[in-house]
């Protein structure tokens, strides 16, 4: 197992979403969404989802939520289109975070794509 801070150590997915949805939310994240896929899905338990303003916006955003799951020893396991900034996918393992320039965001459509995925109430 990671070595998690002690008052992570017992965290769920769902209490790391919310921890996720806090940061992007605090960092301007647009339309954020939680997606619980626990029944539908083997490789992870919930898809946080949300926008960002612009290709530079999308990309702090990530860089943001990268850095202060570090902090608390959560590590992504993988991150994926950091550099284009359209479409960035982060691995926490339970959780797997996209975020999302708006117009890609429209085009992949995972929300419809999980459409049967229990949404979950978010603080943002």
């Amino acid at each position: 197992m990671k070595q998690l801070k002690k008052e992570y150590q017992a965290l769920e997915g769902e209490q790391i979403a919310d921890i996720c949805v806090k940061i992007a939310s605090d960092g301007k994240g647009e339309d954020i969404v939680v997606l619980d896929v626990r029944k539908m899905s083997s490789f992870t338990d919930y898809f946080v989802i949300l926008s960002g303003r612009s290709t530079r916006h999308v990309q702090a955003l990530a860089e943001n939520l990268e850095n202060e799951l570090r902090s608390k020893r959560i590590n992504t396991s993988r991150a994926e289109g950091l550099a284009e900034g359209k479409w960035v996918l982060l691995d926490f393992d339970d959780v797997i975070v996209h975020v999302f320039y708006h117009e890609q965001r429209d085009f992949y459509d995972l929300e419809g794509l999980w459409h049967d995925a229990p949404r979950l109430e978010t603080q943002s």
